[in-house]
């Protein structure tokens, strides 16, 4: 899973972060930061639970691209 932004919707209301705190941070300019774009997977149900809480739905997750492994 990778996780995204939409700087342009997103409003910094804080909700994904006090949802997963070790995934985002809102800082004292308001501009939120995604400190793991990839979460680990025991992080992954709240962060799913943050951008489906997201007011404005300016967050959203990508499928991880796996690389391939090619003999």
């Amino acid at each position: 899973m990778k996780v995204k932004v939409d700087e342009l919707v997103c409003e910094a209301n804080a909700v994904c972060m006090g949802l997963a705190p070790e995934v985002f941070e809102v800082d004292d300019d308001d501009q939120l930061h995604i400190l793991l774009p990839e979460p680990p997977p025991e992080l992954q149900d709240r962060v799913r639970h943050a951008v489906r809480s997201c007011p404005k739905a300016a967050l959203s997750i990508e499928p991880s691209i796996e690389p391939s492994i090619e003999d």
